[in-house]
């Protein structure tokens, strides 16, 4: 039997990951500067698959996933990034490292 390649080594199962393995974590930029922790997680709908499109790093997404009320209370907005999903490394969930500048991340 031969190893999968092409699509078949990117299946879905390969790249499956406990997302409360990342909520949390530190990530850093490439010159190890720290840019915030992992807050938020944006996703698509995919028949039954679930896709991230977006992290979001920072205080801004822990406001977010507490909802609007909170900020609303609190009455100011978060700082915090975006970035892309192809623009976090999380092949090491324990350390999440962006592959571009933090400059080429959406402010909040």
């Amino acid at each position: 039997m031969r190893a999968p390649t092409g699509r078949d080594a990117r299946s879905s199962e390969a790249r499956a990951l406990r997302l409360d393995r990342l909520l949390g974590r530190e990530v850093v930029a490439g010159n190890h500067q720290r840019v915030g922790r992992l807050e938020e997680f944006r996703a698509e709908v995919h028949g039954s698959r679930c896709e991230i499109t977006e992290y979001v790093i920072g205080a801004a997404g822990l406001l977010e996933r507490l909802g609007v009320g909170v900020r609303l209370l609190l009455g100011r907005r978060g700082s915090g990034y975006v970035a892309r999903w192809d623009q976090l490394d999380i092949s090491d969930p324990e350390h999440p490292r962006l592959t571009c500048a933090v400059e080429e991340l959406r402010r909040l």
